[in-house]
C-alpha cells in the first residue's frame, strides 16, 4: 500500500512537470523587490554632489555598485581607491553609486576632491535610502547584476580580491 502511495505521487509530480507551460515564467514565481541577494534591488533616486538626479533603475543593463559609505568611516576611506581603480578599468559596463550617510554636500564633495574619486557621490539626507537597503553598518556594498538584481551583499570593508570576486558575480572580469 505505501508503495502504491508514493508511485501514485511520481505519477503526480511527473504529470504537473511535463505539462505544457508548467516552465513557463507565468507560472515561476516572481522576484521580490528587496534589499537582499536574489532579489531585485530596491529602485531610488537621490541628488549628486553636482546637484544631478541619479536614480539607480536608469542603469539597467549594466552591472552597479551600490556603496553607502560616509566621511567619517576609516574602512570607506581604505576601500575608495580600489573602487575607483575598478570603475576607471570598467566604467564602459560598471556604475558606482556611492550613497552617503546624511552628511552635507560641502563635506561629501571635499572627501571626493581630496581622494579624486570620479564615480557619482550621492547625497541621501535624511537616510531614506539607507533605511531602504537596512544598512547596518559601513561600508555596505550591494552588487547589482545588470538585471536589476542583487548578486552580492557586503557589510565591511572590502579587500581588492573580495572586490574582483564580487564584480566577476556581476559579470564584469577583472
Amino acid at each position: 500500500m505505501r508503495k502504491l502511495f508514493f508511485l501514485c505521487i511520481g505519477i503526480a509530480y511527473v504529470a504537473v512537470a511535463c505539462t505544457p507551460g508548467a516552465a513557463d515564467s507565468d507560472v515561476l514565481p516572481e522576484l521580490d523587490v528587496a534589499p537582499v541577494v536574489d532579489s531585485i534591488a530596491p529602485d531610488f533616486e537621490l541628488e549628486t554632489i553636482d546637484g544631478k538626479r541619479l536614480s539607480l533603475s536608469e542603469f539597467q543593463g549594466k552591472a552597479v555598485l551600490v556603496n553607502f559609505w560616509a566621511t567619517w568611516c576609516g574602512p570607506c576611506r581604505v576601500e575608495m581607491p580600489a573602487i575607483q581603480s575598478r570603475f576607471e578599468a570598467h566604467n564602459d559596463e560598471l556604475v558606482v553609486l556611492a550613497v552617503d550617510n546624511n552628511e552635507p554636500q560641502p563635506a561629501v564633495a571635499a572627501f571626493f576632491d581630496e581622494l579624486s574619486l570620479t564615480f557619482p557621490g550621492l547625497l541621501d539626507p535624511g537616510g531614506a535610502i539607507q533605511e531602504l537597503y537596512r544598512v547596518r553598518g559601513y561600508p555596505s556594498s550591494y552588487f547589482v547584476d545588470p538585471n536589476g538584481i542583487i548578486r552580492v551583499v557586503h557589510i565591511g570593508v572590502m579587500t581588492e580580491g573580495q572586490l574582483d570576486d564580487y564584480l566577476s558575480q556581476v559579470g564584469i572580469d577583472t
